[in-house]
């Protein structure tokens, strides 16, 4: 008689179950954070070989969407969270797996999924991404991760506002504390204000048409959506605002470049500097750093309805082409070259109007790229600098006297705005510039909380837009 316990017999080996949704969503992460890229151009093109390949329906691209973008605006809270339930340096942890943590505490505490399936949905990802070792690893955290809410881990894991205001609301609202501080500067405003926009910071922005003039028309725009699914734009005439989202490129306006997306911020410093008086003639037009050309597309149709020609003028190859794409078909006369608007290869004082949204930190589009919060460096700003001035500086020699430049930037920061402008026209680091200031807050009449003037500053808390800025400047001498 065999006195020997009986061995349970061993589980046979499961294979980790693939969940499309998920592993696509951790795919977007890796390339966000391997290679730079930004989520809004990696994932479209997953989205659609996943529908391709009939893996996916409407709701499946939509909880991809959400994972995505929700794990990515919330990181900097989440990496709080995730960092209080480990007993090592978060650093320490591979990004890969970070990936994982954060996309599962966004679906506990970001999103209305239960809680089992949430972790086991993780859990099953980890198998399949990272091993059975780490999986474990992954579901030990995430557990840690359901003892609270997001308000009570918030309550745990950011400092007290009292103690360091601008560390607190870095935590609880996920921006780096730089740019906490940066944009208060900008805002000048109390604690009530930077947290309404850190706050508009983090949610979805809307899907927003342009209807070019002359060339469609809102009541097109609104015909083809449906008008269960079209809203007025709040403040740019030409503005249709997607209600429930879908697909642009889906309408035939978009398809033929009469219409487009772009957000009415960038509608509204097109608008404001095709409406600023100039003096005498008015039949030459440059948008002197026009990629990707949305802005370029708006202004060719202003100056099309006038009799005025359009320069676009971009420094880099492959966004001239898409400049070019954009003002395809444009019915007024217009031409589109690859030039660098700090070494220019036109005359001074050869245009009446001039556009230059110089490139930038980026941080008034948190919204739209959250992932550039975590990439940008204040330190990055000093790069910027000498071209934001070499441009401006260009562009008040190539307007001629009478004439007027808009300087915009899709950044509120004070150091690419108003000091920008202000040293160029002091001559500070060059010659001084004979110009002065245009108000352009009449330019937009009935949108509030422009600022004190003459500049104007957007805010997406206050105007639902990017914050866009501009600066109207006319050439004097």
């Amino acid at each position: 008689m065999n006195d020997q316990p009986r061995r349970r017999p061993a589980k046979p080996h499961r294979r980790p179950k693939k969940d499309p949704v998920r592993f696509l969503a951790f795919e977007a992460l890796r390339a966000v954070d391997e290679r730079d890229a930004y989520a809004n151009l990696v994932l479209p093109p997953l989205l659609k070989k996943a529908r391709a390949k009939g893996d996916f329906d409407g709701r499946d691209a939509a909880l991809a969407t959400e994972l995505v973008y929700g794990t990515l605006r919330r990181q900097g809270t989440y990496d709080a969270i995730v960092a209080a339930c480990i007993d090592r340096p978060l650093r320490e942890v591979d990004p890969p797996v970070l990936d994982v943590l954060n996309m599962g505490v966004h679906q506990l505490l970001g999103t209305r999924i239960p809680t089992h399936a949430a972790v086991s949905a993780s859990v099953e990802l980890a198998r399949v991404v990272l091993g059975e070792g780490r999986a474990k690893f992954v579901n030990a955290v995430l557990r840690k991760v359901t003892a609270h809410d997001l308000d009570g881990w918030v309550e745990k894991v950011a400092p007290p506002y009292d103690e360091d205001a601008e560390d607190h609301l870095a935590v609880v609202h996920s921006h780096p504390r730089w740019i906490v501080s940066a944009l208060w500067d900008a805002l000048g405003s109390g604690r009530a204000g930077i947290e309404d926009l850190l706050e508009a910071d983090n949610e979805r922005p809307e899907v927003t048409l342009v209807a070019r003039p002359g060339r469609s028309t809102t009541e097109e725009l609104v015909k083809a959506l449906g008008e269960d699914n079209s809203l007025p734009g709040r403040w740019s005439p030409y503005a249709v605002r997607m209600a429930e989202g879908g697909e642009p490129g889906a309408l035939e306006a978009v398809r033929e470049s009469r219409a487009g997306v772009q957000d009415e911020g960038s509608q509204l410093v097109a608008a404001a500097l095709a409406a600023a008086p100039v003096e005498g003639r008015d039949t030459r037009w440059l948008d002197g750093c026009a990629g990707p050309g949305g802005k370029a597309a708006l202004l060719a149709a202003l100056a099309a309805e006038r009799g005025a020609t359009l320069l676009a003028a971009e420094k880099q190859p492959h966004r001239a082409r898409l400049v070019e794409r954009s003002l395809a078909g444009n019915p007024g006369p217009y031409q589109v070259i690859t030039a660098d608007g700090t070494r220019p290869p036109w005359l001074p004082g050869t245009f009446d109007r001039i556009l230059m949204d110089v490139p930038c930190s980026g941080l008034g589009a948190l919204r739209r790229r959250p992932e550039s919060r975590w990439r940008r460096r204040a330190e990055d700003l000093e790069a910027f600098a000498p071209l934001q001035r070499g441009l401006l500086r260009e562009a008040l020699k190539a307007v001629r006297v009478g004439g007027v430049v808009g300087y915009a930037t899709c950044s509120p920061h004070l150091a690419e705005t108003r000091v920008v402008v202000e040293d160029v026209l002091k001559g500070r680091g060059g010659e001084p510039v004979e110009a002065e200031w245009v108000d352009a807050r009449p330019l937009l009449p009935g949108v509030p909380a422009l600022g004190e003037g003459p500049d104007i500053q957007l805010w997406p808390h206050l105007h639902g837009t990017d914050a866009m800025y501009l600066a109207l400047l006319r050439r004097t001498g």
